[in-house]
């Protein structure tokens, strides 16, 4: 059994694989730049699904799927433990006028899903806010959202009530220490910060991280902006998406709307550019909220990979150095699914799927 595992990034897929591994091994660290779960976790929208999952490889979907079914247990056990909800919120998706829609019908057919053809009077009946002349609708009853910032937040508490956890905030890591061909820690400000293992999860700064070993991650920040309406409770009843934006109902009446796609570097900047194409996309989608304040505009930092498919796995020669992290869009959709195959290949357990598609090797420069 390993005694100290350092995890660097405190994202959702630190903290999650934190809170998998603290049962199994001694001590665990976590060390975030910031304030943990306040980047991309933070910012997202928390759609339980990716936004086109037919669009996707096998190998995300195979994530998608463990994790959906996962997410209610999840939240239960976290709600439970620490009393903050993460707010699992199933209210169904329609995709509105889709280009691929027969491509969507065979994906579901194929994987077994319930995403299935509603005629455009039925998707007005169930969401009578939504804009006048679309023309067709997908409906998937089962896609739920998850509150984010309260996942966060709930996975955070959680983890300061294990005696064996540390959570090492505004911790800046600069590399990693090597002996040999094993990595055996990492370089703090303060000092080294030995482990037995180490797991890279700082999702857009993974590549930087990596590169001080020599080795070529493609992974690289992806600026996305959201913004947020507070409306009455029951003003939006189901997830609706159309022409790339989507609006995202929480239970107390707040709707997010997002998101754009901008190549900027680390630049998290919020624009008026993006403020308005997003109110624009928001009215065109659920016209009454032009008279609804926007409350929230912000940006965050997708880590952006290749086909959106993780790395998971450990490093070839450089033994002790694991890699989760690369998750592009689908970080809180994937989460679950990829810290427990992290774990599960770690502790040398059966891996909860295949975990071929994932792993690093062959797959850096």
């Amino acid at each position: 059994m390993s005694k100290q595992v350092v995890i660097v990034g405190g994202g959702v897929i630190g903290l999650l694989t934190a809170f998998n591994l603290a049962a199994e091994v001694d001590q665990v660290v976590v060390c975030d730049q910031g304030e943990v779960g306040r980047e991309s976790s933070w910012a997202g929208g928390g759609i339980v699904s990716p936004l086109y999952p037919w669009r996707y490889s096998a190998a995300v979907t195979a994530l998608a799927h463990w994790s959906q079914d996962f997410y209610p247990q999840l939240a239960a056990q976290l709600f439970a433990s620490t009393g903050v909800d993460p707010e699992v919120h199933t209210t169904g998706l329609y995709w509105l006028d889709l280009d691929d829609q027969a491509e969507a019908l065979a994906w579901a057919a194929r994987e077994q899903r319930p995403l299935s053809a509603v005629d455009i009077s039925a998707a007005y009946d169930a969401v009578p806010v939504l804009g006048a002349g679309f023309r067709q609708a997908l409906f998937m009853a089962g896609v739920a959202n998850v509150r984010n910032p309260r996942l966060v937040k709930s996975l955070k508490a959680a983890l300061l009530a294990l005696p064996n956890v540390t959570l090492r905030e505004h911790c800046q890591i600069s590399g990693f220490v090597r002996e040999g061909g094993r990595v055996t820690g990492v370089q703090t400000q303060a000092g080294v910060l030995a482990a037995d293992q180490v797991v890279l999860s700082a999702g857009a700064w993974s590549g930087d991280l990596l590169r001080t070993l020599g080795l070529g991650l493609p992974v690289e920040p992806v600026k996305g902006q959201m913004i947020l309406f507070k409306c009455a409770k029951d003003f939006l009843p189901s997830m609706v998406l159309a022409k790339g934006r989507y609006a995202i109902p929480r239970r107390d009446g707040h709707i997010l709307v997002g998101s754009t796609l901008e190549h900027e570097g680390y630049d998290k900047t919020p624009t008026g550019d993006a403020l308005q194409s997003l109110k624009a996309s928001a009215i065109d989608l659920l016209p009454a909220l032009a008279d609804a304040s926007v409350v929230g505009h912000w940006a965050g930092l997708r880590p952006g990979s290749p086909e959106g498919i993780p790395y998971i796995g450990e490093v070839p020669g450089y033994s002790g150095l694991w890699l989760n992290c690369g998750h592009y869009r689908n970080g809180l959709v994937l989460a679950p699914a990829s810290c427990q195959l992290l774990s599960d290949l770690l502790l040398a357990r059966p891996p909860i799927i295949d975990p071929t598609p994932y792993a690093p090797q062959g797959r850096l420069g």
